[in-house]
């Protein structure tokens, strides 16, 4: 193999397996992230709910299970306490609450516990006592000195209603900063859940060890954390965001693999068509199809193994980068941790040599078994027909793509939406098979036109792609990819932005909305709003994430968003309700669901669903409504989702009417007053901001496809050295030969930017008509065309400027 040509190879193989290992260090990381300990550190064991939901459908072979995590604490009845008090070797059970307070006039927000909490922190008193009464508080020290509070001040927090007074009894030097202690009765009470704790914390007596498996037997039903464990259930937003990076991070590995072996597998089999003349003469000296595949494996594994693995050790830097910025997006939480091991090191490199070895092999396999004579044929002329494998092979490729898209089409919702990368992926296997079809058609059309601007060189240009359609395949096969791929994913999201600001805005009724700076907005805020004057109408809304069965080709559990609403009414929000109305959400036991998950329910039948705790209800629907992106595919009261919820605080509140709202903000610690515009442009932000990770991911996949755009186009002008001499050597001049390979260069690119955007269009199309709609369809046409340069420019580099090396030769001769 040509030095050229092995280092292009190589560097495909290198950031091949960098991309695979990058996506195995996020999956670790998922399946290894733990919450940091702080307060849980002295903790022999925190017994808590399940923190995820497993559902059963289907029966006997048939019967499937799936599980989601929740977003919200599965609390523990505090019944639970003395049952785990008598287990051997438990010094004490601290039934741990966590509630958000605000301090006033400054806004500072504080984590109140109850007094029995201090137990697993290091608390000590420097001044003062314990908080002895309802309206007694201990206050750490450092949040003592911001707040200019000594030991005997008075104190106003903002807990759920306007700020109250609180007596500072004591100031606590040896515990976290930002914490703030009640009576652990009044902890009880001001968390909204009296009955239940957010977890049983379990100390263990001097020199005794606690049996995990004790703990268990006496507290059925509940889970025990030991271990690391412990710090996911004092940080729950760890292990939710760990469960979606696990999945994130396998469904965009397996996304990758097959993008990778579509990019590589081009390029091998260039690289070994470049060597068939030189394996037909080693057929011809005696050689046989098994040595020959031999030679050309070894060589493979020469090239696959140290690029593998120096990919593979590279690829723990781009994990780590990768992960980095999702933290600092958001898209994960602060305390999300980087895990890093041989493991995602060893696996992609694995995957990258048998990768690299298969296809060489296939690629070597048809050569091999040739004749000598036909295979030094096939050097000057490729065949015109297709092997029949690959034309059946590539025929059910799109059969699958169309089936998918039929899937998209008539499905809609969250099947449609994760159908979109498959969808792509089918096709654009289908074109790679049968590329060559699609070479000679797109030189059929551009070559006409070429030659008209330019009847010697077009001519040359159209003629030389026309011999050489596998070749040509094999170079418009990433283009294509690339802009398909990228496309597609892209402007999905726009269009899924683009979907959730039109109908927020469509369905916001409201004149203005109250938002809070702090952990969220207090029920009395709602409550005061509605006894304003010259206000006519209040809706508060919480937020929250369900989970229920939804059917799509079959029954399964999904995360779907939701609002709860107190007031509701068209005045201020229209989600567009076609049948029922929102009014019968003031009632309990009550939901109102988009038509994106409502199947074939009717106004009046009774729903299941888990709310964000775990905990199951039965609700009779009321409603049913369009505009899913807008506001949640799910509306519940209130007051059910707030007492499911970690706080019980409201996200907003609607206002409409001329009355003077400055009231609330000067009552209310960090209340807010913004235009409905505003909300609408926050959806917006939080839209986009969800699909951070898509693309995060869109942009490595990308970034890989590109290399290997440019990889294959470099490696096939390398393989034409002789062609190109050949030109020279009859009389073609250097400007006219790159003349025409700058024109044969507008085929390579029209046609694969043609291909990629019809398999992007047909995708899209698709996808906005299952899902959010075809007028919702977004695609920028700068983006389009940033595109189509991003992927031109270094496609045309890579053929011209090897070919100029070829060509700078004084006098051409044919090695």
């Amino acid at each position: 193999m040509r030095k050229g040509i092995a280092f292009g190879v190589a560097a495909a193989l290198a950031v091949a397996a960098m991309m695979l290992g990058a996506f195995g260090v996020l999956i670790e990381s998922g399946v290894r992230a733990h919450g940091s300990l702080d307060r849980y550190a002295s903790a022999a064991a925190v017994v808590h709910g399940e923190q995820s939901i497993t559902y059963n459908s289907g029966s006997g072979d048939n019967k499937n299970s799936e599980s989601r995590p929740l977003v919200e604490p599965n609390r523990v009845p505090l019944t639970q306490s003395a049952p785990l008090q008598a287990v051997p070797g438990v010094a004490d059970v601290v039934a741990d609450f966590s509630v958000p307070v605000v301090a006033a006039p400054t806004g500072l927000t504080l984590a109140g516990h109850g007094w029995d909490s201090a137990k697993l922190t290091p608390t000590t008193l420097t001044s003062g006592h314990a908080p002895a009464s309802a309206q007694d508080v201990v206050l750490d020290a450092e949040s003592a000195a911001r707040l200019g509070i000594r030991a005997g001040s008075d104190l106003q927090l903002q807990i759920g209603g306007a700020p109250q007074s609180y007596r500072v009894s004591g100031i606590d030097s040896g515990g976290p900063a930002g914490t703030l202690y009640f009576t652990q009765q009044r902890a009880e009470t001001v968390s909204g859940h009296p009955d239940r704790a957010d977890a049983l914390v379990v100390l263990a007596a001097a020199g005794s060890h606690v049996s995990a498996s004790d703990l268990r037997h006496a507290a059925p039903g509940l889970d025990v954390a030991t271990g690391a464990a412990r710090g996911d259930i004092e940080h729950p937003g760890i292990q939710a965001g760990r469960a979606d990076n696990i999945a994130t991070g396998g469904t965009l590995g397996g996304v990758s693999l097959l993008v990778a072996l579509l990019v590589v597998s081009g390029l091998l089999e260039l690289s070994v068509r470049d060597r068939t003349r030189e394996l037909a003469v080693m057929r011809a000296v005696g050689a046989t199809p098994r040595q020959v595949r031999r030679v050309i494996v070894r060589e493979m594994l020469k090239i696959a193994i140290p690029s593998a693995l120096v990919g593979a050790l590279a690829s723990l830097g781009l994990g780590a980068a990768l992960l980095a910025v999702m933290r600092a997006q958001g898209v994960l939480p602060a305390g999300y941790r980087l895990a890093l091991s041989p493991i995602p090191v060893a696996g992609s490199a694995l995957l990258t040599v048998l990768t690299a070895v298969g296809i060489g092999w296939l690629s070597a396999r048809r050569v091999s078994k040739i004749k000598p004579v036909q295979a030094l044929g096939e050097t000057a002329v490729e065949p015109k027909r297709l092997p029949r494998w690959r034309v059946i092979t590539g025929l059910v490729f799109v059969l699958l793509g169309a089936g998918m898209l039929v899937l998209t089409f008539t499905v809609g919702g969250q099947a449609a939406s994760s159908s979109v990368a498959g969808l792509v992926i089918s096709l654009m296997w289908g074109v790679a098979l049968l590329g060559p079809w699609i070479a000679r058609g797109g030189t059929r059309v551009l070559g006409a036109l070429l030659r008209r601007l330019s009847p010697v060189s077009g001519d040359l240009a159209a003629t030389s792609a026309r011999a050489a359609a596998v070749r040509m395949a094999a170079v418009i096969t990433p283009i294509a990819l690339a802009l398909a791929f990228a496309g597609t994913q892209l402007f999905a999201q726009t269009t899924s932005a683009n979907a959730t600001a039109a109908e927020a805005r469509d369905g916001m009724r409201a004149e203005r909305v109250l938002t809070s700076s702090g952990p969220g907005i207090p029920h009395g805020a709602y409550d005061a709003a509605k006894a304003l004057p010259g206000v006519t109408d209040v809706t508060a809304v919480k937020r929250t994430t369900v989970l229920m069965p939804v059917w799509n080709l079959d029954t399964s559990l999904q995360s779907l968003s939701a609002q709860g609403v107190a007031g509701g009414s068209a005045a201020t929000l229209d989600p567009k309700v076609t049948t029922g109305s929102l009014a019968g959400l003031n009632e309990p036991g009550t939901v109102a669901l988009s038509s994106e998950v409502a199947h074939d329910t009717k106004v009046g039948d009774t729903r299941q669903l888990w709310m964000g705790d775990g905990t199951q209800v039965t609700l009779k629907v009321v409603a049913l409504y369009q505009r899913g992106f807008g506001f949640g595919d799910v509306l519940l009261p209130r007051d059910l989702v707030a007492a499911h919820a970690a706080n019980t605080l409201d996200d907003f509140v609607l206002v409409n009417g001329n009355g003077d709202l400055s009231p609330l903000t000067h009552e209310f610690v960090g209340l807010h007053t913004a235009t409905a515009a505003d909300y609408g442009s926050a959806l917006t932000e939080q839209s986009r901001h969800d699909g951070l990770t898509g693309l995060i991911a869109v942009v490595a996949i990308v970034g890989f496809i590109l290399v290997g755009v440019v990889t294959t186009l470099g490696v096939a002008t390398a393989s034409r050295r002789r062609e190109l001499t050949l030109l020279r050597l009859v009389g073609a001049t250097r400007d006219q030969v790159m003349r025409a390979l700058r024109l044969e260069t507008v085929i390579i690119v029209g046609t694969g930017t043609v291909v990629g955007a019809a398999v992007a269009g047909v995708t899209l199309f698709a996808y906005a008509s299952g899902v959010t709609g075809l007028p919702m369809l977004s695609v920028p046409p700068l983006a389009v065309a940033g595109m189509v340069v991003a992927v031109a420019l270094p496609a045309a580099a890579a053929v011209l400027v090897p070919a100029r090396r070829i060509l700078r030769r004084g006098s051409p001769r044919i090695e």
